[in-house]
């Protein structure tokens, strides 16, 4: 049975861009992460599974240079990015490792191979439910699951995360591996550039050695907190449920004041979690959120719309010369799609 560890990784993190080749210690981050996970006894080779955007030419170059396959697929479509990366390479056990995890440990790695083979389940991992530090996730399952996964997940949410459809079918068989106490809270994984700060705290206090294990750093956490304390605001797994306007809003306000040029108008004022922080398109009194997601403009004069145009088609144009401000408005929030030019 072949075990192939697929990594996840890509340059186009919203919140952090470029995040993997970030240098801790003179090494980018994917560096460590593979160095790492390359002395589990379990796996039998180990692929990264990039995004098939040109911004990531510059990850494989630099993957296939240490001397691993680099596979690219889907941006958003993991899920089948996963499935294409895993029949490629003929696995029969797939290991999934994010490659913003750098402090992934091999032995618990291994650990969550052997449990998985000795349970006979579909589906293993040390998530569900989580008791371990965010950062040490692993999830092994069947090439089967993976097949069955790409052929019958339909939503969004399922196809980016991978394996939410395996997790929460009933169809498959699912075990896990637990820590004898609740470590869920402990935050070692590199979502922003405070967590990055921590990240690279904990490997200065071990170089040269770049191969501790994980209770080290449980250790290091109890004897030197402060190490510790950059990224303590931020919420765990929060970007799981977050789309890509809220992920481009946290990025925006480290630069921007407020996260845009309007105070009282800022998705603060609204819901911030759920209100779009950002429009990509307008039409008439409708907008579309960064996820395709489409709303009726009817808050505060429609700012959405007026701040983006009402997309008028070139035919319109005419129509509108001559008219007053509500008529043109009137005029804009009536266009149906039957008149969109495309």
């Amino acid at each position: 049975m072949k075990v192939v560890a697929l990594v996840q990784a890509r340059l186009g993190s919203i919140r952090f861009p470029g995040k993997v080749l970030k240098l801790i210690k003179g090494k980018p981050m994917i560096e460590l992460l593979l160095k790492r996970l390359s002395t589990s006894k379990e796996i039998d080779e180990i692929i990264v599974a990039s995004s098939e955007e040109i911004d990531n030419d510059k990850l494989q170059l630099f993957v296939e240079s240490l001397g691993y396959k680099c596979t690219r697929g889907k941006e958003l479509d993991v899920l089948k990015r996963f499935y294409e990366s895993a029949k490629e390479t003929e696995a029969d056990i797939i290991v999934r490792i994010t490659g913003d995890c750098p402090l992934v440990d091999s032995s618990l790695v291994d650990d969550c191979i052997r449990s998985y083979k000795n349970a006979n389940v579909d589906y293993f991992s040390n998530t569900n439910p989580p008791t371990y530090p965010d950062g040490l996730d692993v999830e092994v399952f069947s090439f089967q699951s993976l097949k069955t996964a790409n052929e019958e997940a339909f939503l969004d949410y399922e196809r980016e995360h991978v394996t939410p459809y395996i997790i929460n079918s009933k169809k498959f068989l699912k075990s896990s591996l637990q820590f004898d106490s609740d470590l869920s809270s402990l935050r070692w994984t590199v979502d922003e550039q405070e967590d990055f700060a921590v990240i690279s705290k904990v490997f200065d206090h071990f170089y040269p050695d770049l191969l501790f294990g994980w209770k080290d750093v449980l250790k290091l956490s109890e004897d030197l907190p402060d190490i510790f304390t950059d990224n303590k605001d931020i919420i765990n797994y929060e970007g799981l449920n977050m789309g890509i306007g809220q992920k481009l809003y946290k990025r925006a306000k480290r630069t921007i004041p407020g996260g845009n040029m309007y105070l009282s108008k800022r998705p603060e004022m609204f819901l911030p979690n759920q209100w779009p922080s950002y429009f990509s398109k307008s039409q008439g009194c409708k907008v579309w959120d960064l996820d395709g997601a489409e709303y009726i403009d009817m808050s505060i004069m429609g700012i959405g719309t007026n701040i983006l145009g009402y997309g008028l088609a070139p035919k319109h144009y005419k129509e509108i010369i001559g008219k007053t401000t509500s008529q043109k408005i009137l005029l804009g929030t009536a266009v149906s799609w039957d008149h969109i030019v495309k």
